[in-house]
């Protein structure tokens, strides 16, 4: 059976979806982004502990991506403006990408996957503006939600 778009009323009107009559749970999502960097700049950047004239790759992308996510309502039209208890990064080096991961968490009546996505996109973007200078080859591969739970209907990928 075909699911209705939340986010559109009976006349197909865009609007805020009506969290009034919910309940407050703990929510948490998790989402992931891939960038490509390639083998050669994997190692530059692993031998040089993560750090350029610009700073700290790793540590400017979770800065980056936390700032990103606690202002998702601004971004995102529809979403509801959330107040965060928890965003943490965690970041997987494999030889020619990095695998980042956003975990947001709280206690709400709406889910908290949009700020888990746009926490891991911003800090994705991050890592290929401060690498750009090294390779023009860098590709952000994918972002998506990997897990979420708390709310009407949990989901794992």
């Amino acid at each position: 059976m075909a699911q209705d778009f939340s986010h559109l009323d009976s006349k197909n009107q865009p609007g805020m979806v009506d969290v009034g009559d919910k309940i407050v749970t703990s929510r948490e999502a998790r989402a992931q982004s891939i960038v490509f960097l390639g083998p050669e700049i994997v190692a530059q950047f692993v031998k040089a502990g993560w750090e350029t004239k610009k700073g700290s790759i790793l540590q400017t992308a979770t800065i980056a991506g936390t700032m990103a996510a606690k202002k998702t309502s601004d971004l995102i039209p529809l979403c509801h403006p959330l107040g965060l208890d928890s965003c943490k990064f965690e970041y997987e080096v494999q030889e020619d990408q990095v695998l980042i991961t956003c975990i947001c968490r709280l206690e709400a009546k709406t889910g908290v996957e949009m700020e888990a996505l746009v926490g891991a996109s911003v800090a994705a973007l991050t890592i290929y503006d401060m690498c750009k200078a090294v390779s023009k080859a860098i590709v952000i591969k994918e972002t998506k939600l990997i897990q979420k739970t708390g709310g009407k209907s949990d989901f794992k990928a």
